[in-house]
């Protein structure tokens, strides 16, 4: 029974709760009982708080019994990644230095979701700040992907993909800085969305003005995304980026999206930038579901990649903040930190002032150019990632294997369309399109207007509706 729970998606089980026909008890209670049987198996929580979510659901359910109005959330089950701040858990950033650290308040997007009456049951795994697309560190060791145990569970929010993918809760809060929330989607099979540059207000981004980090929902439905858009997007004066952008309506649009919702849309793809590669494998999987978006009625058409080639412009301006950032702790308490963490911060010493200038105003350029594209299109298409996760033990300065040739760089290679939407600000959604001929998930990239959230939303809903369902994944079955 506690397992059929899990598997209830976000709007069902709001439902049945706001009918009392679902306890919360019996929910949580459900999701904290799988946490706790899952967590030796893929190792996707670095904290479980049962006796503080448990108060928490009985409080929910006698709220429900007097008959007060129950918030779009009540009672749900959630998981936060171990970078976004929780008043009274833990958060550690995946870091040995900060083990025992204890933020004061809330995240913006957490309190929000709190406020509706979600449930915070745990914090999910991150490398140290989040600093590669593989999830394991030296202080909790490696999360395993819910499909394939020998394989990782992507990054940097891999925990929350994993916890997700494995039907722990259908709410989790994650982020991403260069594709962390879209690449563990992919590699888990499960929705992962980086929204519009300020449409959730990012309260820890240290420049807010520079920003190009997000906090973000990962879920196994777009419905389930849309329902935490509903409760975390909307101005807060932490978040420049955040004030004047209309609040999209999410909550009323909980209708499905009709078989009419692509017709006649634009769709301009790409599988890669001139001279990556794509796994054969992916690469049949993409050419399918964009097969399913022409017979949703969209209108197909391919577009020139040349230009999109973002990895060098992202990681100056990525490595430059994380070493302001990173190297006073480095410098103060060395062998707390990975190798691998410490060797990109040290690599950004090589950035210039000016270098780093340049790469803004690539920025700037990046921009001008996708909104260019945009004025063209309704949405554009590729593949998240050029092949399915990688061997468990992976590191972001090994080769990576597509089609059995070896190539260097990951980031370059292995998700080449994932940073640029981080510095155009462009909203973007991973959305599970098949499996490789390994058997693993594949993701398909959607990216809308900026500002288009719900537009995008509700186009990557009707695609999923389309097609049949992943299976559940194997290792966790």
């Amino acid at each position: 029974m506690s397992d059929s729970l899990c598997e209830l998606s976000a709007v069902e089980a709001a439902r049945l709760i706001r009918a009392r026909s679902l306890s919360p008890v019996e929910l949580v209670r459900a999701s904290l009982e799988r946490a706790e049987r899952l967590q030796p198996v893929l190792n996707c929580f670095i904290t479980l708080c049962p006796e503080q979510a448990m108060a928490e659901a009985r409080r929910a359910e006698a709220a429900l019994m007097r008959g007060d109005a129950p918030g779009l959330l009540h009672g749900l089950p959630f998981t936060v990644k171990d970078l976004v701040n929780t008043a009274g858990v833990r958060t550690t950033f995946g870091a040995l230095p900060f083990r025992d650290n204890v933020p004061a308040e809330d995240a913006v997007a957490v309190a929000r979701l709190r406020e509706q009456g979600a449930i915070l049951i745990g914090k999910t795994t991150t490398p140290e700040f989040g600093s590669k697309s593989m999830t394991d560190s030296p202080l909790f060791g490696q999360t395993r992907n819910a499909w394939n145990l020998e394989r990782t569970c992507g990054g940097s929010s891999g925990g929350a993909a994993a916890a997700t993918a494995a039907g722990i809760t259908a709410l989790a809060v994650a982020s991403d800085g260069g594709g962390s929330t879209r690449i563990p989607a992919a590699c888990n099979g499960v929705v992962g969305f980086k929204q519009s540059l300020g449409a959730i207000p990012h309260s820890q981004a240290q420049d807010a003005i520079g920003n190009q980090t997000y906090v973000t929902p990962t879920t196994r439905t777009v419905a389930d995304t849309r329902l935490m858009m509903a409760a975390m997007a909307g101005p807060h004066d932490c978040d420049p980026w955040s004030l004047g952008v209309p609040k999209a309506d999410y909550a009323n649009a909980d209708a499905p999206a009709g078989p009419g919702t692509l017709c006649g849309k634009r769709i301009r793809y790409c599988a890669a930038p001139p001279g990556r590669p794509v796994d054969a494998g992916v690469r049949r999987a993409f050419e399918a579901a964009l097969a399913r978006l022409a017979g949703l009625g969209a209108e197909i058409e391919p577009f020139d990649g040349a230009g999109f080639d973002v990895e060098p412009v992202w990681r100056v301006i990525n490595h430059t903040v994380w070493r302001a950032r990173f190297l006073p702790l480095i410098e103060r308490e060395p062998e707390a930190y990975s190798p691998t963490f410490r060797r990109q911060i040290a690599s950004a010493a090589q950035f210039s002032a000016q270098q780093y200038q340049e790469a803004m105003f690539a920025r700037t350029a990046l921009y001008r150019k996708v909104q260019a594209l945009l004025g063209q299109a309704d949405l554009l298409a590729m593949p998240t990632m050029s092949r399915t996760a990688l061997p468990l033990g992976a590191d972001i300065f090994d080769t990576i294997t597509i089609d059995g040739r070896a190539y260097d760089d990951i980031r370059a290679h292995w998700y080449p369309w994932t940073m640029l939407f981080n510095l155009t600000g462009h909203p973007a959604i991973s959305v599970p399109c098949g499996l490789g001929d390994d058997g693993m998930p594949v993701g398909l990239q959607l990216v809308a207007r900026s500002h288009g959230d719900l537009q995008l939303l509700q186009a990557a809903e009707a695609y999923e509706l389309a097609g049949a369902p992943l299976p559940r994944p194997l290792a966790v079955a």
